[in-house]
């Protein structure tokens, strides 16, 4: 079965970075962007994605606002969140987790880390 990805990303080359590596994973999947938070919470509501990549610094709404977001409203709480950042200090990691993300891998990352996380969908 085609598994749907969420990447909710404000920065191209970080958006294409991540998309290249879930193109070429060698699953089948349904990879869906988003451009900030907002526009991230609609497309999750909309798509019901298995997984969602999700970047903090953004315009209009920050990962964790939306993070938080996700991970409480019924609708799409059961979805798994990963944070995707350039914050990857220990307090951030710390923020991640209680804003409901699965966990927070650090910008820049390797190809190996972002399928690790597919790998939930296993």
């Amino acid at each position: 079965m085609r598994k749907k990805i969420l990447v909710i990303e404000d920065t191209v080359p970080d958006q294409h970075r991540l998309l290249g590596i879930l193109q070429n994973s060698g699953r089948q999947l349904q990879v869906i962007t988003a451009n900030n938070g907002v526009e991230g919470i609609a497309k999750a509501r909309l798509h019901q994605p298995d997984l969602i990549f999700l970047d903090v610094l953004m315009p209009e709404m920050d990962g964790y606002c939306a993070c938080r977001q996700l991970t409480t409203v019924a609708e799409t709480r059961h979805i798994p969140v990963v944070i995707v950042s350039q914050k990857n200090q220990q307090a951030d990691q710390v923020w991640a987790k209680l804003t409901g993300a699965c966990t927070l891998v650090g910008k820049p990352y390797s190809d190996a880390q972002i399928l690790a996380e597919l790998a939930r969908l296993d």
